[in-house]
């Protein structure tokens, strides 16, 4: 059985006690920190952006997935690998010329990732996903934490996993919105690999003992 990875959306952490809630995850069961960076431009909402990621490399003893919402992200590839991201993933809604974004974010180092929105066709990527480590499928709204899951993200992730049997890929598939332990392992079952999970694991009362669950039921 594959690994499915969890990974925290540092988006729903408390940034009053920042280090506290970096600490959590590292001394938890997660494997990756999500950072959810937001331009106010592609998504009505502003998050948090180059300044806070360092502090939080600083402190990250796992893998960064960065996750742009953001118009332009071509032109940021190179400051976030300085900043220490491990996967940098853009919006194949904002990316123009998409193949030469991604070959960019591999000759800096790092693993490339695309997001689609939901409602994007995961068919859209058939011709660039031998060259795409990861595909995060946005199962809420892009811009605000705490929405509601989209039923229809199942269907999206199988299509997408017979799509990468189909191509011989090696694409790892991320959800990311409304993710908890009522639809974690129906996820996994659809052919997902990453779970981002943000206000499910913050806003509950032990957050170790909230990832402890997920990874408990994706690995059965």
């Amino acid at each position: 059985m594959n690994k499915t990875f969890i990974a925290p959306s540092i988006l729903a952490a408390d940034f009053a006690n920042l280090q506290r809630d970096i600490d959590m995850v590292n001394a938890s069961d997660a494997d990756w920190f999500h950072l959810d960076v937001m331009d106010g431009v592609f998504v009505p909402n502003i998050s948090f952006g180059m300044p806070v990621i360092e502090a939080i490399s600083r402190y990250a003893k796992k893998p960064l997935d960065v996750h742009l919402m953001i118009v332009e992200p071509q032109r940021y590839i190179k400051d976030f690998a300085l900043l220490g991201a491990d996967t940098l993933t853009v919006h194949y809604e904002a990316s123009t010329h998409l193949h030469r974004t991604l070959q960019a974010i591999k000759a800096e180092g790092m693993k490339a990732g695309v997001a689609l929105n939901p409602h994007t066709s995961v068919e859209l990527l058939r011709d660039t996903i031998v060259d795409i480590d990861l595909v995060c499928m946005m199962s809420v709204n892009p811009g605000f934490g705490g929405q509601r899951f989209i039923e229809n993200t199942y269907d999206k992730v199988k299509q997408l996993r017979a799509m990468i049997s189909e191509k011989g890929a090696t694409t790892k598939i991320e959800i990311d919105g409304g993710v908890t332990n009522s639809n974690a392992a129906q996820l996994v079952a659809a052919g997902a690999d990453v779970l981002v999970a943000g206000s499910y694991v913050f806003g509950s009362s032990n957050p170790v003992e909230t990832i402890s669950g997920l990874r408990d039921l994706v690995s059965r």
